[in-house]
Formats: structure tokens, C-alpha cells, sequence
């Protein structure tokens, strides 16, 4: 299996880190992509990721969440100094945010186009994060459409009509603790999207699956979403494992 998205190399795991990550593996996971947050974290992502060639593989891009109007433009330039510097398999977390803060929109769609600007020029995948902005997202991959332009939708949670769309725009959706949720909703459609466009990942150290909800998220859950996924699309765990491990690979280049 493949963890699409997990935050491994931050706070939460200093204590047990490497723990975390034996538990991972014991479990069959092969392949981690570690998503940028900010200037802060890159050095610590960057080190995880020399420690474990073949298994990490870290992204590049500026969190929607960090992006401040006193800093942004210095941080998108330390992103592009970063992807002019060697090879990343995406650009992301990027995207946009409106659940901390609105106020920030103008900004924040300013470095997502910025960014996916970027991926288009190097043919990279992107990896989006969408929290309350939908359509505000949806209106800028409509204005930058192009074959090159593609990725994941990382953590979706919305509805099957904006499921669809993003997939008619050449997305897949990255599936994680959320479809185990009762109230997460995403399990009742699910099974009407393609399991070609779909990737597993784990956001850890958010948003556990059940039975850990509410506890930190480490990426040996991964089959606990799998688990969900052959309940919903009717098929075993090693095609689950199989499927998904294609669509990741695909993406990403591997």
C-alpha cells in the first residue's frame, strides 16, 4: 500500500518516529509522500526523506494555511528555489482554506495559481487541500485548465456531485480516515466513483480512522481505510491494495 499523504516528520512523531514508521512497514505500506507545509518544516521533511530512500518521497509547495500577507511571496520563492533544485514527484499541499481564515482569500488564491503556474511548466501533479472552498478552488482549476494539469484532491469530503467534477477535471481523490467517520458521508457515493481515481492516504497526524478518531493519526492505519474501501466497492483487500497502489504510481511518476 501506499500512505499519499502523511505528515511524518512533524512534532507529534519526535518521540517514536521511527516506531511509527516500522509499524507502517510491518503493515505492507512501501511508499510515503510526505506533503510541504512551509519554510519551517522543509528541513525536517527533506531529512526524513534522506533517511529512508525508495520509501519517502517529500513534495514542494506552500500550505494555503501559511500563506500570510507578510511572508507569502518570500515563501513561494523558497519553493521555487527548492523544485529549481532537483526533482519532487508533486508540488502540494497547496490549495485553499477557508475555514481559519477568509480574510486571506485574495493571498491565498494568488500562490495556488502561482503554484499550480509551476506545475503545469514541469509537468508535476498537484495535491490539493480544500477546506470550505470548494467552489473557490473548482473556479481556479477551471481558469488554469490544461492536459498537465492533474493530481489529487487530498482529504476529499465533499459530495458526489463535486466528487464528479473533480474527476471530470482529471483528478483522483485521496481517501482517508474520514469514510471510516459515521458522519463523514463520503461512503454513501463512493462506490460511484471509479476505483481507478482513487488513492489512500492517512493525513496523519489528523483525522484517524475508527476505532482511533480523536487520537493522532500514524500511516500503519492505511488499512483500516483500505478495509473501509473493500466493504464499499465490494472487493478483496489485495485488490483494493493493488488498485489504489497503481493510481498512486501513476500519479506521482514512480
Amino acid at each position: 500500500m501506499i500512505d499519499t499523504h502523511t505528515h511524518l516528520y512533524t512534532e507529534e512523531f519526535d518521540n517514536d518516529r521511527d516506531e511509527v514508521i516500522q509499524r507502517a512497514l510491518s503493515k505492507g505500506i512501501t511508499q510515503f509522500y510526505l506533503p510541504a507545509i512551509n519554510s519551517e518544516t522543509h528541513d525536517k521533511m527533506l531529512e526524513l526523506e534522506a533517511q529512508f530512500p525508495g520509501k519517502m518521497f517529500a513534495m514542494m509547495g506552500l500550505h494555503p494555511c501559511y500563506v500570510k500577507a507578510d511572508t507569502w511571496t518570500e515563501e513561494l520563492e523558497l519553493v521555487k528555489s527548492h523544485l529549481n533544485k532537483r526533482s519532487f514527484p508533486a508540488i502540494g499541499e497547496i490549495g485553499i482554506d477557508l475555514y481559519w481564515d477568509n480574510s486571506t482569500l485574495e493571498i491565498q488564491t494568488k500562490a495556488f495559481e502561482q503554484q499550480i503556474d509551476w506545475a503545469i511548466a514541469m509537468d508535476l501533479p498537484i495535491v490539493i487541500h480544500t477546506r470550505e472552498s470548494f467552489d473557490e478552488v473548482f473556479e481556479v482549476l477551471e481558469r488554469k485548465k490544461h492536459p498537465k494539469l492533474r493530481g489529487i484532491f487530498h482529504c476529499f469530503s465533499g459530495d458526489l456531485e463535486q466528487a464528479n467534477r473533480a474527476v471530470g477535471l482529471g483528478f483522483s481523490l485521496g481517501i482517508g480516515g474520514v469514510v471510516t467517520f459515521k458522519n463523514g458521508k463520503i461512503d454513501q457515493f463512493l462506490k460511484e466513483i471509479p476505483l481507478e481515481k482513487i488513492v489512500l492516504e492517512t493525513d496523519s497526524p489528523y483525522l484517524a480512522p475508527v476505532p482511533h478518531r480523536g487520537k493522532r493519526n500514524e500511516s500503519s492505519y492505511l488499512d483500516l481505510i483500505a478495509g473501509k474501501l473493500v466493504n464499499i466497492y465490494s472487493k478483496d483487500f489485495s485488490e483494493i491494495d493493488r488498485i489504489t497502489t497503481e493510481n498512486a504510481l501513476k500519479i506521482f511518476g514512480k
